[in-house]
């Protein structure tokens, strides 16, 4: 990548078409030119009709067929109800010649697993407006509504096909990635052992022999290399020819990356030379990508340039018209000096003032791609890009919102302002504010709701980042205090992204029922609150997290949400509740004020938190607001204690485990469902049971589900109630009768998210009847156990049955609810007595033979997924069988299944779990770190750490001493949790891993995990990947760490006696403690910053345990900290210092001396700090305003530049000399026309004028001594004869010719 220490990569421009004969395409992929595809129109007629047992045509999905091809080289999203038709045109040259490029084929696998991911969030986006509009449906008429539901289904079923084949085409490439490639038996280096230049050995891409080019695998590179340059050699053939071969050469250098270093520049660069003088440019943009991959140095650089290639890459940066793959491949040839080390000072001022005429230019299609070289060349080279005046392009781009990724040029800008040496090249400092002026002046962007939605995420992106958030905290916060303030404009488009910034910059995930309740729902009538945990709800609100580790975004969320209080946000948000007229906007606001609070409770201390609980602006007088606003305002009090009762309820969890998508009663059905008990009278029951329709009629999409489900929690566990139901009515038989697979009734709906309460009602179903023993008998004896066994019974291949359509198929699988029968099993699973009614029907024995199915990963899924290992039986037995002798993909999704049994926290038949009964889990957990795949072992090693957060689990996995050398560094985060207990010390004491430990920290880890660290951060502040999870053979849920702070050695090793007695005997601490009293503020070395970071980072890991806090008290180094923290010139070093007192002030020590430094700690109800501080004044730690530095062009300040600006400007002759005056005058816009007017009058008078090389080349000078509009420059250099070029690149030559006519 051309910068990737910035954090960001330039990304090729995307595909676009062209309309000549020779037109070849070349590197156009990519998100960087202006779209010009059309929307994705979704058709809802796709999809099949015809029953679950149809199978799959060609392109009844939508998917293309291979082969299909677009003209124009587009990127538009195909019908889903239409094949593409292979719309390649007949009429085309038979000789035809591509220019084959790198990016037809992505580079690397993480380039082709970011491309599939995009198309699964894509796709699961769409799938999520598919089940909610199929939600509204389900709640109108049925019969009004059919026709809409079944396409609405249709289109669903489509989308999880799409889904299905997108997540194994991720699977198929993250295993190929981690598959090495075989290398090749025939090395290329005994060609150039005498070579002068020969490079460092470079591993070849691995492609077999007999895959190279032209079949010739015996044939020496260079032999080809030379053939083909002598080929170049012939004029006056067509285009196609000199692109083929130039290809040809291309596809040389990929497959022989040494052969760059070995080139005879005398002889290959007359040939680019030739190339890029050409009148096709077809053949100029192959000659700039021949060029671009003969780079190999920084030496090799200068020779290029040495062929005039700045001129020419100037001259075709402002052509026009079909020039558009010239000029992009012109780009690319600039951004491929980004790639070479140092080779960014080999890029000439003219060079980036061309790119910063393009990125000025609003309609041009390689804007995006020259701002973003503009963005890397600032982060590199910023003195360069400010005399080319490019500060100002990137800063209007970013207010302007028209660039598509601000984060890339945001990215840059937090780069210089991390560090105080190139902080001065920003001048005012405020170039940022640019992105608040659409928001603060609604008039700019005239409510452009996708600009303004790119001028967010700049400004998310900056307060995702401690340069981003101390910059904008300055002055008081004046822009998050403008941006704040913009919420009175009414505009709606404005108010609701920023509400929706503050969500994102506070990282507040809204609930499941949001959007509910955003469309107006009472939260105490709905009934379809999703009782599984919410992402966010699974780590706490705080930074205590129970093995103790720290949430890094807590407290840096903490950190910003002071910040915005001290704003005004609480008050702003208050005015618009009571001033906004839009329902759905008042409710969002409500929602971010509750939201607000309670993160300020949880995270902010007491001094900073309790005077804003306190809601009197909506409790005003009434003779100030009136009856109406006091109606209201008491309206959106009694909403805001709904949401936090709702999301109090909503916090907890199932005893048997959420099922995707499980309800939970709240508010008025709380109380209805508790008439629905054991207990409940006989009369009302029997009406009850006929309200739920069942008895009356057999159409199940009239039944009242939830008063169904209601019974069968409550009367149905009462024996002498279900017998009574069993002997009286049909309740029972006609409800366990819609769940028998031949029926063809529940196994053909439809697998929706509003349809799995039909899975939800039978899994209640199972567990009411395996209650009672009527129950058990009555089940035990219906048809619809030996039903799904016989079903099951189509899958083994020893049963006898076959079908040609198992129910159990793929198809069936993924687009209905037949992957609902396993879930059911499962709940079967969940006591002895479901236990046995599986064995009366042999399933155990067609389980064991399910398990050895082929390619029928998604069947073992959905087996495994849903079943219960509470209880020791056979089903353990397979679950072990899976673990050790399956495919990787089922064994890695195995292992993630032992997570909440290892880790305790699944509720067993008898109540929670206990110290014995995780053991088993964790011995299996134990078994995978042998297995042969590393992945697997990586999964292993994650769930151990997090079943030793239990001491009593980090005992028993000590006694049964695994080994762990295997594993190297995946092994060590375990092996540093056996340090926290006596037991675990002596154990790896006596290996004598812990002085080897100390010593390799002390000397170097401790630096390396200070990047661990941060890109742990990073990982936390990137978008999530979306993958497709179905409903039946979905993945456990991962223990993601992204933002939690990884293990310290020193930590673990502060937790007992003796690792406190070894660490003082080391001195470790002392040294770490001298290091940061010795730091100077303003140093700014990069070597000098890590080890500061990794020593703040060990003192605070010791300083955070009890144990070792005295070692804070005898060497006073909290105050150095704070120093640091209030007072560092480089902001990431303020960062960490702010985290390591977070660490701190966890212990009782830490909290009394950042007491006395007068920094504020949050704790809980009980008194105990939960790791955050925060200086009562967080003014503190922003950086003092001091007076802006200007620097101007590095490259413009030198004398001797001025004196060849003043030479080129003037000319001996008179004509010319008037030439170059009004050349001049062009760069001012408001002379701009005449100043055109007379150039034109002169050309046509005096045309020879215009073919002088030396006017050409001072003209040229001009253009780089000064800011010109791409247009001034196209009319500029249009002025002169295309052949001026031509003798300026072959000067050497015609200067030979003409002396020796002089002297002949």
């Amino acid at each position: 990548m051309a910068s990737s220490e910035q954090g960001y990569a330039g990304t090729p421009t995307q595909r676009v078409g062209f309309k000549h004969t020779y037109r070849k395409s070349d590197d156009l992929k990519g998100p960087f030119v202006h779209p010009t595809t059309t929307r994705d129109n979704r058709s809802l007629s796709g999809g099949s009709t015809n029953g679950p047992n149809q199978g799959l045509q060609p392109g009844s999905f939508g998917l293309p067929m291979p082969g299909s091809f677009n003209p124009e080289m587009r990127s538009i999203a195909p019908s889903r109800s239409h094949t593409p038709q292979n719309e390649l045109s007949s009429s085309a040259p038979h000789r035809a010649v591509r220019i084959s490029t790198d990016e037809e084929r992505p580079g690397t696998t993480e380039e082709r697993q970011a491309a599939v991911r995009d198309k699964i969030a894509k796709e699961m986006k769409i799938k999520m407006g598919t089940e909610n509009m199929l939600e509204a449906l389900m709640a109108k008429n049925a019969k009004q509504t059919r026709d809409q539901r079944i396409k609405v289904e249709q289109e669903l079923g489509t989308s999880n096909f799409k889904l299905a084949k997108l997540q194994q085409e991720l699977d198929d490439e993250i295993k190929r990635a981690l598959t090495p490639l075989t290398p090749p038996t025939k090395r290329m280096s005994s060609y150039f052992k005498t070579s002068p230049r020969r490079a460092p050995d470079v591993a070849e891409d691995g492609l077999p022999e007999e895959e190279e080019d032209d079949g010739v695998e015996d044939t020496s590179p260079t032999v080809i290399f030379t053939d083909v340059l002598q080929q170049l050699e012939v004029e006056g053939m067509q285009p196609d020819y000199y692109i083929e071969r130039a290809n040809r050469l291309v596809d040389l250098f990929k497959k022989n990356t040494a052969l760059k270093y070995d080139i005879a520049w005398s002889v290959f660069s007359g040939r680019v030379q030739l190339m890029l003088l050409s009148e096709s440019t077809d053949v100029v943009a192959a000659g700039y990508r021949l060029t671009r991959h003969a780079i190999a140095d920084r030496s090799s650089l200068k020779t290029i340039r040495a062929l005039h290639t700045d001129e020419l890459v100037t001259l075709s940066l402002v052509k026009k018209g079909k020039a558009l793959l010239e000029r992009e491949q012109a780009v690319k040839f600039v951004r491929a000096f980004l790639d070479v080390k140092d080779g960014v000072h080999e890029i000439s001022l003219a060079v980036v003032r061309s790119l910063v005429a393009i990125a000025e230019h609003q309609e041009d299609r390689l804007r995006n791609m020259s701002l973003l070289t503009l963005a890397e060349l600032l982060a590199k080279i910023p003195g360069l890009l400010i005399a080319a005046n490019g500060m100002t392009t990137l800063s209007d781009a970013l207010a302007e919102g028209a660039f598509p990724a601000p984060e890339g040029l945001v990215a840059s800008f937090l780069y210089l302002l991390d560090h105080p040496r190139q902080r001065k090249y920003l001048g005012s400092g405020r170039e940022f504010e640019a992105m608040f002026a659409p928001f603060t002046d609604p008039l700019i962007l005239a409510g452009d709701e996708e600009k303004l939605k790119t001028c967010a995420k700049g400004i998310s992106a900056m307060m995702k980042t401690w340069p981003g958030y101390l910059t904008l905290a300055q002055n008081g916060a004046a822009p998050l205090k403008s941006l704040i303030d913009s919420l009175v404009y009414p505009n709606i488009v404005t108010r609701d992204l920023i509400l929706e910034l503050i969500f994102d910059i506070l990282r507040i995930k809204p609930p499941s029922w949001s959007s509910s309740f955003l469309a107006g729902r009472r939260l105490t009538t709905y009934g379809r609150v999703n009782n599984m945990v919410d992402p966010n709800m699974k780590r706490s609100v705080t930074a205590e997290v129970t093995d103790g580790r720290f949430d890094l975004t807590t407290h840096f969320t903490a950190v910003i949400l002071a910040t915005l209080l001290r704003a005004g946000l609480v008050p702003a948000l208050m005015d618009l509740i009571k001033f906004e007229e839009a329902s759905a906007m008042k409710r969002k606001s409500t929602l971010l004020v509750t939201e607000v609070l309670k993160l300020a409770h949880h995270s902010l201390p007491r001094s900073m938190s309790a005077r804003i609980q306190v809601l009197g602006d909506l409790l005003s007088p009434i003779d100030a607001t009136g009856m109406n606003y006091v109606a209201s305002n008491t309206s959106m009090v009694y909403q805001i204690e709904s949401i936090n009762r709702t999301a109090n309820r909503t916090g907890t969890t199932s005893p048997h485990g959420a099922i995707d998508g499980e309800e939970m009663p709240v508010g008025q059905q709380a109380i209805e469902r508790a008439k629905f008990t054991a207990t409940m009278d006989a009369k009302l029951f029997a009406q009850a049971v006929l309200d739920t329709g069942v008895p009356n009629h057999t159409n199940y999409t009239k039944w009242n589900w939830n008063l169904i489900n209601n019974l069968i929690d409550g009367p149905l566990t009462n024996q002498k109630l279900l017998e009574e139901t069993i002997r009286t009515s049909k309740f029972v038989k006609r409800l366990v009768g819609f769940y028998r697979p031949f029926k063809w009734r529940f196994s053909v709906i439809r697998n929706t998210r509003p349809n799995q309460r039909y899975v939800r009602t039978g899994c209640a179903l199972m567990r009411a009847l395996c209650q009672t023993q009527l129950g058990v008998q009555y089940l035990s004896e219906n048809k619809l156990m030996r039903q799904i066994g016989e079903c099951l019974a189509q899958l083994d291949q020893h049963s006898g049955l076959t079908s040609t359509s198992p129910l159990f198929d793929k198809h069936n699988m993924i687009d209905y609810l037949t992957g609902g029968y396993f879930t059911m099993l499962g709940a079967l699973s969940e006591s002895p007595e479901g236990i046995q009614i599986m064995e009366r029907w042999h399933m155990m024995n067609m389980f064991y033979h399910i398990m050895q199915l082929p390619k029928r990963d998604d069947l073992l899924k959905a087996f495994l997924g849903s079943m219960d290992y509470s209880l020791d039986t056979h089903l353990r037995v397979m679950l072990s069988q899976a673990l050790t002798a399956s495919q990787k993909v089922i064994r890695l999704f195995a292992t993630k299944l032992l997570r909440k049994y290892a880790v305790g926290r699944m509720r067993y038949s008898a109540g929670m779990q206990d110290v014995d009964s995780s053991q088993w889990a964790i011995k299996l957990v134990l078994t995978q770190l042998y297995d042969p795949d590393v992945e697997v072992c990586e999964v292993a090693v994650r769930i151990l750490e997090e079943a030793c957060d239990q001491p009593s689990h980090l005992e028993f996995v000590v006694k049964c001493r695994p080994a762990l050398d295997h594993l190297g560094e995946i092994g060590a985060p375990l092996l540093l949790r056996f340090l926290s207990i006596s037991t675990g010390y002596r154990y790896l004491s006596g290996l004598d891993y812990i002085h080897q430990e100390m010593d390799d920290w002390f000397l170097g880890r401790n630096d390396s995990y200070v990047a661990q660290v941060e890109a742990s951060l990073t990982r936390a502040y990137l978008d999530p990947s979306t993958t497709h999870r179905h409903a039946y053979n979905e993945d456990p849920d991962e223990y993601n760490d992204s933002g939690l702070l990884p293990p310290h050695f020193y930590r673990e090793l502060a937790r007992t006696e003796e690792g406190c007695k070894l660490l003082l005997q080391s001195g470790h601490f002392y040294e770490f403690a001298s290091t940061i009293r010795e730091f100077r503020l303003d140093d700014e070395e990069p070597e000098s910053l890590t080890k500061l970071k990794g020593c703040m980072w060990a003192v605070g890991n010791i300083g955070s345990m009890e144990m070792g806090a005295p070692f804070l008290e005898e060497s006073d180094i909290v105050r150095s900290i704070v120093r640091i923290a209030e007072g560092a010139e480089v902001m990431s070093v303020r960062g960490t210092a702010v985290f390591a007192l977070g660490l701190i002030s966890r212990t009782t020590h830490g909290y009394a001396m950042l007491t006395e430094c007068n920094w504020a700690i949050t704790t809980d109800s009980g008194g105990r700090s939960l790791g955050l501080c925060i200086p009562l004044d967080p003014s503190r730690l922003c950086l003092k305003p001091k007076p802006p530095e200007r620097i101007c062009g590095e490259r413009q300040q030198h004398p001797q530049h001025m004196q060849k600006y003043r030479a080129a400007t003037t000319d001996a002759d008179p004509l010319h000399a008037r030439i170059l005056k009004l050349i001049v005058d062009m760069g001012n816009s408001v002379m701009y026309k005449k100043v055109a007017a007379d150039l034109q009058v002169l050309k046509a008078k005096h045309a020879g004028a215009f073919t002088s090389v030396k006017l050409f080349q001072k003209s040229l000078f001009i253009l780089e001594s000064h800011h010109y509009r791409l247009q001034a420059r196209q009319f500029i250099l249009d002025l002169f004869d295309k052949r001026v070029m031509r003798m300026i690149v072959l000067e050497e030559e015609t200067e030979e010719s003409t002396s020796e006519s002089d002297t002949g």
